[in-house]
């Protein structure tokens, strides 16, 4: 299944205090004002998406081609995904986590609140 821009938009969506925005002039994602994800619009395409650097170079280094990086996210937290190689479940994962990261704490907190 090709993933869309929309789709991701419905699965973020669904996270506490997600808003669709704007990033580098580009369509985004944001929870408390920050932006976690963004729809590239540069040359190389995809999606980037917040991530702690561990977790990049796992996913960089599993041979996944939907999932890559160019010289301008070398040593970033940010992880550049082809959304016309992703498994939806994994990009619901991927942004689950991406909005763990990028949330203000007590919006974390009441989410997990409700999670327990």
């Amino acid at each position: 299944m090709t993933m869309t821009w929309q789709d991701v938009v419905v699965m973020a969506t669904g996270f506490p205090e997600v808003e669709e925005s704007t990033w580098w002039r580009s369509p985004a994602l944001k929870v408390g004002g920050k932006g976690f994800a963004r729809l590239r619009s540069e040359a190389e395409g995809g999606f980037v998406l917040a991530c702690d650097l561990a977790e990049k170079e796992a996913l960089l280094a599993s041979g996944d081609p939907a999932f890559y990086t160019t010289p301008h996210y070398d040593g970033h937290a940010y992880i550049l995904i082809d959304l016309d190689r992703v498994e939806p479940e994994h990009l619901q994962e991927l942004l689950d986590n991406a909005w763990w990261l990028t949330a203000p704490a007590k919006v974390r907190q009441l989410r997990a609140r409700d999670v327990r």
